[in-house]
């Protein structure tokens, strides 16, 4: 039997996978990375984009909003600042929230609100951009 890559990949509000797979491919912020096993020890910062897990012939993608990747011997472990399943997304929803956003960020009455509207409309966008791929 292959060897696999002990893999988890850690929100805060919870864990969203913990298991063993043959790959994953990472949106790091200088680049994507696949990790296999046996890969030599990294740490990377993550930007917003679809973090990709590979078994056997399937394929799971799920966005991740920033954070942390950790290679070690022992496996791979991503702290995500925010992730969601994309197969789970609703793509008539998530065009629906950007419209919405966009109009937020027009009509934001203080900088504070609009900083808001900003990140929650980049947060849609990238999501929107992950799904596509």
């Amino acid at each position: 039997m292959a060897e696999k890559l002990t893999f988890a990949l850690v929100s805060p509000e919870r864990e969203l996978f913990h298991g063993e797979v043959d790959q994953v491919v990472v949106p790091g912020t200088e680049g994507e990375f696949g990790v296999l096993p046996d890969h030599a020890p990294l740490m990377s910062t993550i930007k917003p984009g679809a973090l990709r897990i590979m078994n056997g012939a399937d394929e799971r993608r799920i966005f991740v909003n920033g954070g942390f990747a950790d290679v070690t011997p022992d496996g791979l472990t991503v702290l995500a600042e925010d992730a969601v399943d994309l197969a789970e997304v609703d793509s008539a929803k998530l065009e629906q929230d950007i419209k919405d956003f966009e109009e937020d960020v027009r009509d934001a009455k203080d900088d504070a609100h609009k900083t808001q509207a900003e990140r929650a409309l980049a947060r849609a966008q990238a999501m929107k951009a992950a799904l596509m791929r």
